[in-house]
C-alpha cells in the first residue's frame, strides 16, 4: 500500500500520479487534500508520513507547490527518511543509497510526465543493501 497526500500547490499532479498508480494496479489511500483550495502542507504530509512510519503504508508520496515544506514536515517523523526529487536519477539514488520511504515532488517544478517516471523511479528501485549505506542511514537515525 502507498499512501499518498498534497497540499492545493499539488493537487492537480496528485491527481495525474493517482490515474497513473490506478492503471498499474498499485493500492494506494490518499491522505488528501481535495482541491486547490489553500490549505496546510503539514497537516497532509504528517499523515502520510505517520502511515509509513507505521507500516500502515509501505512507501509515501508528497507534492505541494515546490516539494520543499512537505518534504522537511515529513522529516520530523522520526522513521522517516523523504527525498525530493526531481528526475529519476535523484529518484534511483535515493532508493538505491538512502532507502528513502517517501518521496516528494513540486507540483509547480514538475510535469506530468517526468512525475510518472520519477514515480516510477521511485517505486521500482530497491535499496541496494551496501553495508556502507546501511551504516550512513543509521547514521542519520536519531
Amino acid at each position: 500500500m502507498l499512501a499518498i497526500g498534497c497540499d492545493h500547490g499539488g493537487f492537480e499532479l496528485k491527481q495525474e500520479i493517482i490515474r497513473y498508480l490506478e492503471e498499474k494496479n498499485i493500492e494506494y489511500h490518499d491522505f488528501g487534500t481535495d482541491s486547490t483550495a489553500s490549505c496546510d502542507y503539514p497537516v497532509f504530509a504528517k499523515k502520510v508520513a505517520e502511515a509509513v512510519v507505521s507500516g500502515k503504508c509501505e512507501f509515501g508520496i508528497l507534492i505541494c507547490g515546490t516539494g520543499i515544506g512537505i518534504s522537511i514536515t515529513a522529516n520530523k517523523i522520526k522513521g522517516v527518511r523523504c527525498a525530493l526529487c526531481h528526475d529519476c536519477f535523484s529518484a534511483e539514488a535515493t532508493r538505491l543509497h538512502n532507502n528513502a520511504n517517501i518521496l516528494a515532488m513540486g507540483g509547480r517544478i514538475v510535469g506530468p510526465g517526468l512525475a510518472i517516471k520519477i514515480v516510477d523511479t521511485f517505486l521500482n528501485t530497491s535499496f541496494s543493501n551496501d553495508e556502507r549505506h546501511i551504516r550512513r542511514i543509521e547514521q542519520i537515525e536519531p
